[in-house]
């Protein structure tokens, strides 16, 4: 049967062909969950998809204890649940038992020596709580050449500052933004970085410690390959509004890589408009030249300005239309905390509407040629996008469950929200927020650049 993804639930993952779990995302440390469970599985470090259990039962193996906490204590037997995990995902990720399998290793890192430097870059606003969570998995990637950069982007204080120098003053520099706006902060970093490549993740995301191999991996593997983006899951389903973020839409591209060009445009008659089926900008990386050499990321776009993002999206559209490909890898992983209040969801979902019109308008207003095509493809791409969601109701966010708890969360869903306002209490609510916020897009993006002419008129140092 079909069950829709509720919560709470814990995020954990496991390695077909690593002995133990469940564990904590980034194989921080084993877990023994108390209630349901949503894994990400892996083979040999590749990730294959999500899977979900129900509460583990009390059977022949034994009773689950009583716990004090979500991985203290005696709690649920850790090899019952894996048992569970490995079965649901042989079930559901045509994922065949260990000896069956030939693994494929996820990519190595490379010898120091030869490794080209990575500028990783955080963008943060007044959040040092969820940024030291952040640098501290950063601080544990195995790529060997890499710098860190966090930019504090306007700031009312100095607690990330101290948070940076406390943490590790060696290995991360810390960068000043004086003016709001998430494209400056990009932008700023983007002026500072020294690395051949420069990745960008956000505040409230973990990265897994081979994110940066991942990447650059892609770039050396195609020299034409210009951006990467990488998978985004949930670290954790905790609330309601984290689960209703990944039933409307999440951040998810799916499993398989696939890589885009205006040289091969594929079947979707939205190429290259429709960009946030690309990634986001909570997980993506670009080659240092190219993205300086476009012009960075649009200042009058992106979250702390009225057009509340879309700055990631011109990025990725910028690339293409340049005449290079963009890739996304899923081998790099990133965990992403959601927010955790309805409020906190409704306003992000708006702005996620806001955002795409800003975009748009950009893009258009910035290439004038790009509206005749855009306006060409709009009806086809339409219908093909009402099909997508059509399709995609028992796609992400949902549990194809056997009745007995167990279930897939199979990646395949449209990234919008009207596949699903005819099953998900609540979904048709964020759609209209959504269609409102797009709705105010091209005045926000008109409104954010007479801002931003101000703001560079104006002394901020």
């Amino acid at each position: 049967m079909n069950t829709v993804l509720r919560a709470p639930a814990q995020v954990v993952e496991l390695d077909l062909d690593r002995p133990g779990g469940p564990w904590r995302p980034g194989f921080t440390a084993p877990v023994r969950p108390q209630g349901p469970v949503v894994a990400l599985v892996r083979r040999a470090g590749r990730p294959l998809g999500l899977v979900a259990v129900g509460p583990d039962r009390p059977s022949q193996d034994g009773p689950a204890g009583p716990s004090t906490g979500p991985s203290a204590g005696p709690g649920p037997d850790p090899e019952r649940l894996r048992r569970r995990l490995v079965e649901a995902a042989e079930r559901h990720l045509d994922a065949g038992p260990p000896a069956a399998a030939t693994p494929v290793a996820r990519p190595a890192a490379p010898p120091s020596g030869s490794a080209p430097l990575v500028s990783v870059i955080v963008c943060t606003r007044g959040r040092p709580t969820l940024l030291g969570d952040s640098l501290s998995a950063l601080l544990r990637t195995d790529y060997p050449a890499t710098e860190f950069l966090v930019v504090d982007n306007a700031p009312e204080d100095d607690a990330t500052e101290r948070l940076v120098r406390a943490l590790d003053p060696d290995r991360l520099r810390y960068l000043r933004e004086p003016v709001p706006g998430l494209a400056r902060a990009r932008n700023r970093g983007l002026s500072a970085a020294r690395g051949e490549v420069v990745a960008f993740t956000d505040d409230d995301a973990l990265a897994d410690p081979g994110w940066v191999t991942a990447l650059a991996g892609a770039f050396r593997a195609d020299p034409r390959i210009s951006c990467v983006t990488g998978l985004v899951v949930p670290a954790e389903l905790d609330t309601e509004a984290q689960a209703a973020f990944e039933r409307y839409c999440g951040f998810g591209k799916g499993f398989a890589p696939r890589d885009w060009s205006m040289r091969a445009a594929g079947d979707d008659p939205l190429f290259p408009f429709a960009a946030g089926r690309f990634g986001t900008g909570a997980n993506m990386a670009f080659r240092t030249a190219v993205i300086r050499g476009i012009g960075g990321f649009d200042p009058a776009t992106g979250a702390g300005t009225p057009t509340r993002g879309g700055e990631d999206l011109l990025a990725f559209l910028r690339v293409l239309v340049a005449g290079h490909t963009l890739a996304y890898r899923p081998d790099a992983v990133v965990w992403h905390r959601h927010r955790r209040t309805m409020a906190e969801l409704e306003a992000q979902i708006q702005g996620f509407g806001t955002g795409l019109g800003a975009y748009l308008t950009a893009a258009v207003t910035q290439r004038p040629g790009l509206l005749a095509d855009l306006l060409r493809r709009l009806p086809a791409g339409t219908r093909y996008a009402l099909r997508r969601a059509g399709a995609g109701r028992t796609g992400r966010g949902h549990l194809n469950g056997d009745g007995g708890g167990n279930g897939s969360v199979n990646g395949t869903g449209t990234g919008t929200g009207t596949g699903t306002g005819d099953r998900d209490p609540g979904a048709a609510r964020l759609g209209r927020l959504e269609l409102r916020g797009l709705l105010n897009g091209p005045f926000s993006y008109l409104v954010s650049r007479r801002q931003d002419r101000r703001f560079r008129s104006e002394d901020w140092s």
